[in-house]
């Protein structure tokens, strides 16, 4: 996601310096000291420490950044941000809305008379706002796993690209790698399938073999084979995948 939102920016931001990637709060923290940097892309959800606690942490600095807080959860007091002289995006940010933040953080970067404690002003703001609120505004996200996956990044020949799960016609398991197969061709992943399997939304995933998980809406039908196997049918494609006895009660009634 860190990767995808920096392609983000290029298109919209192309003078953008992205001088520090951080996996984690108190790697923001550390790189934030050393690099100094105008602006922050902060996720709410971090390992260790939230992206609401970093942002405790630098109220009192010498020179706060501006902070564009990301979040894929609503229930962080959206209307707080809203309402605040820092911005927000709820994951993944499209570009018609990243552009407007970055109109937003090009006005405050200008050089104005008095303007050098506005970043720290409104953090303590929007913190002391979130605080009245009461500790669930303030509570970690779920876990993701317990949240349906969004995007799989995958290696398409030499290319490295962000899928939308929507676009997943199925998923099978491919040696040590497991194979996404898309309109527009065959993608790989390092997720074994059983690991794949969790994250995905059960509702708009069938699971129909030990090696084959299927998007839903992209399932015709059924037949039987001339060996009694169950086969799914997919819409406008000529494979048919084998359903195993453990996932037939699935297709009961079709």
């Amino acid at each position: 996601m860190r990767e995808y939102l920096e392609g983000q920016l290029k298109t919209v931001w192309p003078e953008l310096r992205v001088v520090a990637r951080a996996a984690n709060g108190l790697e923001a923290l550390r790189m934030i000291d050393e690099e100094a940097p105008d602006v922050v892309f902060l996720d709410i959800r971090m390992p260790g420490m939230t992206g609401l606690d970093v942002a405790a942490r630098l109220v009192d600095s010498p020179k706060p950044p501006h902070i564009v807080f990301v979040t894929a959860y609503d229930q962080y007091a959206v209307e707080a941000f809203e309402h605040s002289a820092l911005d927000y995006l709820l994951k993944p940010a499209s570009l018609e809305r990243l552009e407007k933040a970055v109109a937003k953080l090009k006005a405050r970067l200008k050089p104005a008379a008095g303007e050098g404690a506005a970043p720290a002003a409104a953090l303590q703001a929007l913190l002391a706002q979130l605080a009245a609120g009461g500790s669930a505004a303030l509570a970690p996200a779920p876990a993701p796993a317990a949240a349906p996956l969004q995007w799989i990044r995958a290696t398409h020949g030499d290319q490295t690209r962000l899928i939308p799960v929507d676009e997943v016609i199925y998923f099978q398991s491919n040696d040590k790698y497991t194979s996404v197969f898309l309109a527009d061709g065959e993608s790989l992943i390092r997720t074994p399938i059983s690991k794949l399997r969790e994250q995905l939304d059960e509702q708009k995933f069938w699971q129909i073999h030990r090696s084959v998980i299927v998007a839903a809406h992209h399932v015709a039908g059924t037949r039987q084979d001339f060996r009694g196997r169950l086969m799914v049918q997919l819409k406008g494609r000529p494979e048919q995948l084998v359903v195993s006895r453990n996932y037939v009660d699935l297709f009961r009634g079709m």
